[in-house]
């Protein structure tokens, strides 16, 4: 059982689809997106506490079983991989080309992020719940009742706590 503390923290990750991209917009792609994070979850063995995936980002609260960079190594991995492969399998090209970038020196020629997750540390489980509970839900209500974002999926998956 994780006990989140200064040693042991959780982690709040923002991940942000390379220009705002609405990417997160259809049922489908939320399925391959939900997916995609178990996935993560199940491959690289840390737990997930929480998610919500908006039109063009998405945030999670995971364990810190491993390095930060690690777990967003997992997360954006499998999302992106999943993701591109639907595109492809179902012939979405325009798409695909809004997700195009020059290959890289390992050859990828889609980019699903933008390269700069936003990882920040929880050091307490008051703070979690925080994130969680007060932060992230009444953000989204907020937002959705205002009109600024369309909320897509909330799930939270209480693994540890």
């Amino acid at each position: 059982m994780h006990i989140i503390s200064p040693d042991t923290p959780a982690l709040y990750i923002t991940s942000v689809a390379r220009d705002r991209l609405p990417v997160f917009r259809t049922d489908t792609i939320k399925t391959v997106t939900c997916k995609a994070l178990h996935e993560a979850r199940t491959s690289g063995d840390f737990a997930i506490y929480a998610y919500v995936i908006m039109l063009d980002h998405l945030h999670a609260i995971t364990d810190s079983v491993l390095k930060p960079s690690k777990i967003v190594q997992y997360i954006n991995g499998i999302i992106s991989r999943r993701i591109i492969d639907h595109l492809k399998q179902h012939g979405h090209n325009a798409s695909l080309r809004k997700l195009q970038r020059e290959s890289g020196t390992r050859g990828h020629k889609y980019s699903l992020w933008d390269h700069h997750s936003n990882i920040f540390q929880i050091f307490s489980e008051d703070m979690l719940m925080q994130k969680v509970g007060v932060e992230n839900l009444f953000y989204i209500f907020h937002q959705r009742e205002l009109g600024h974002h369309i909320v897509l999926e909330c799930r939270c998956v209480f693994d540890v706590c």
